[in-house]
């Protein structure tokens, strides 16, 4: 494991330690609370022995000193072993320590049970055999601590390594996402929790096989079988049939696991039943329930990342053309055809103007539009374009643009930003320039394309690295609007530039 995966266990050591010491310290302090209420479970042993049973001696003091030496000896492994560790920071010197944390708190156990479990000296012929029996055990039992506590380690980088990994994971496995793999280690903590407390060997099985089947049919039902009985005629039903069969074909598997730890065939057969009725009863449910908000908050978000492009998008074209540089131009180009002929051009000019600021500040801001009325605003840019060029015999300015006769709509503002990337980028008063535009529709289709000449810029040029305005946000409202429904081809050469467009209306 290289330095930089390492380094990425420990990229919020703070935060970290901070949770986990507040939860170690809750459980002591529980530890102390139960300690405090609840009677001793060795008082009878000492009674049937005839030994005078003291609480405070033989149960309170030896207990309270036993929970405060794990306390403390967790902190010290967790927050300065481990870390050592991996990190591989003086490795030899905290490997002394985990040995002497090993034998301290063995000893200070085999002396402690000396007190809790005073009885049994009366079941050996000798004392040297009871304190040999008292310290071997305490031995023992702070190995299978260590042992845990390793179990634990493991369980915490490794869910530290997938979180942190989480998204280069999903990308190749969908179905592993940062919340499964949160899930996940909450699972195996959990589990560890129970060993260490002890509950009980059948209600830790019931808790590990319960909570894993939940967890991995919340993620299969989730990403596999919601969206699959989502294209039937009756989804909810088809989800119910769907994970009935894979809970009934994980019957059996689940049943000879559990037999494997308890040993206990009819236990084993029954807690896989009882599993089947309980993720029917719960987790089934509340997984479409879970779904289906999710669904509707990606709505929500998906209607809202539309409207805020829309909005986006919009409002940076009508900045780029309502701006003094096109105005400026705008305004020469009428002011010397006013010099060269009758105001007649002049005012045809200024009405084509006018016409093009109405439809920006007004028409522009609704969701939809006819189609007629882009394809006039079209017209119009392109016409008042000409009154520009028409002047120099170089440039060739060709339209095809048929009529729209039907009702249909569009989005507003969605095909000029082509028309007008094309005569900024495709004219030139100095060389040959040309633009062929076309439009047509048939059904419900609508083919529109756009061929512009191309000119090298100068070095002095501020934009000469710079693509046409309104394109990048033309290309996003595209793909929030008619998600599936278009496509769009931009080829270019270093003599031609060539958009196509095909949109379903």
């Amino acid at each position: 494991m290289n330095d930089l995966t390492m380094k990425s266990f420990i990229a919020e050591p703070l935060q970290r330690n901070k949770v986990e010491f507040w939860a170690a310290t809750t459980i002591f302090v529980f530890a102390l609370f139960s300690l405090i209420t609840a009677d001793s479970p060795n008082e009878h042993h000492f009674w049937e022995v005839g030994y005078n049973f003291q609480y405070y001696e033989n149960y309170f003091w030896p207990q309270l000193v036993r929970y405060t030496l794990l306390y403390l000896t967790f902190l010290l492994l967790n927050f300065k072993v481990m870390p050592a560790f991996i990190s591989k920071h003086k490795v030899w010197l905290y490997v002394f320590i985990t040995l002497l944390a090993f034998i301290a708190l063995s000893l200070f156990a085999g002396i402690l049970d000396t007190y809790t479990k005073g009885y049994l000296f009366e079941e050996f012929a000798t004392q040297d055999e009871t304190y040999s029996h008292i310290f071997q055990n305490s031995f023992r039992h702070t190995l299978w601590l260590f042992l845990m506590f390793g179990f634990y380690s493991a369980i915490k980088f490794t869910g530290l390594y997938l979180l942190s990994n989480s998204t280069v994971i999903q990308s190749k496995y969908r179905i592993v996402t940062r919340d499964a793999l949160t899930a996940f280690v909450f699972w195996m903590v959990s589990v560890f929790l129970l060993l260490i407390m002890d509950v009980g060997e059948e209600i830790t099985v019931v808790w590990a096989v319960f909570s894993l089947s939940a967890l991995l049919l919340y993620c299969i039902s989730f990403y596999t079988l919601i969206p699959k009985s989502l294209n039937t005629k009756k989804p909810l039903r088809s989800y119910i049939l769907r994970t009935l069969l894979i809970l009934a074909l994980a019957y059996l598997p689940i049943a000879f696991i559990i037999m494997m730890v308890v040993h206990h065939e009819d236990v084993a057969f029954g807690v896989s039943f009882f599993n089947i009725l309980f993720q029917l009863a719960v987790t089934v449910p509340l997984t479409w329930v879970l779904f289906k908000r999710h669904a509707k908050g990606n709505e929500e978000v998906y209607v809202l990342k539309k409207e805020l492009g829309r909005s986006n998008a919009n409002f940076d074209f009508l900045r780029s053309q309502i701006n003094p540089h096109f105005l400026f131009n705008a305004l020469n180009t009428l002011y010397g055809t006013a010099l060269q002929e009758n105001s007649e051009r002049t005012a045809q000019g200024i009405q084509m103007l006018g016409d093009m600021m109405r439809f920006m500040l007004h028409e522009n801001h609704q969701p939809r539009i006819l189609l007629s009325r882009e394809v006039e605003y079209m017209r119009n840019y392109i016409d008042l374009q000409l009154l520009r060029t028409s002047a120099s015999p170089d440039i060739v300015i060709e339209t095809r643009i048929e009529d729209v006769l039907a009702e249909r709509y569009i989005a507003p503002m969605l095909l000029i930003p082509f028309v007008e990337n094309a005569f900024k980028h495709g004219i030139s008063l100095k060389e040959k320039s040309w633009i062929r535009i076309s439009l047509h529709t048939d059904q419900s289709k609508l083919y529109f394309d756009v061929y512009n000449s191309r000119h090298p810029k100068s070095e002095q040029d501020p934009e000469k690295d710079k693509s046409g305005i309104g394109l990048s946000n033309v290309k996003q409202r595209l793909d929030l609007l008619y998600p599936g429904k278009q496509e769009l081809i931009i080829r270019e050469t270093p003599e031609e530039f060539f958009v196509h467009l095909t949109l379903e209306l």
